[in-house]
């Protein structure tokens, strides 16, 4: 089987593919140089697979490589990241004043 994350920007998510049918999502707003991903979800029929985390990796390397900060309020994602350090560099942090 075959799968690839695509963003589907004008739905505001990232979405991954089996073959043809979309098999999960991470929704997000993009603000300027920010991506806040809100809502990961994959589809019932395609658990067990681990294309949660396919989605989440392939979002991020697109975040990664458009230079985008992340904020992720999504639990998913967010525990992802903790469980990958390689990618907490990407976690937006707040200026210190």
């Amino acid at each position: 089987m075959t799968t690839e994350v695509v963003d589907a920007r004008d739905q505001r998510r990232y979405e991954i593919r089996d073959e043809e049918e979309v098999a999960g999502f991470a929704a997000y707003i993009l603000t300027g140089e920010l991506i806040t991903f809100t809502h990961t979800e994959i589809d019932p029929a395609h658990e067990g697979r681990g294309l949660g985390g396919t989605l989440v990796r392939g979002a991020l390397d697109d975040a990664r490589s458009r230079g985008l900060s992340v904020l992720p309020l999504c639990p998913f994602v967010k525990g992802w990241i903790q469980r990958h350090p390689d990618y907490s560099d990407l976690v937006y942090h707040a200026p210190s004043e």
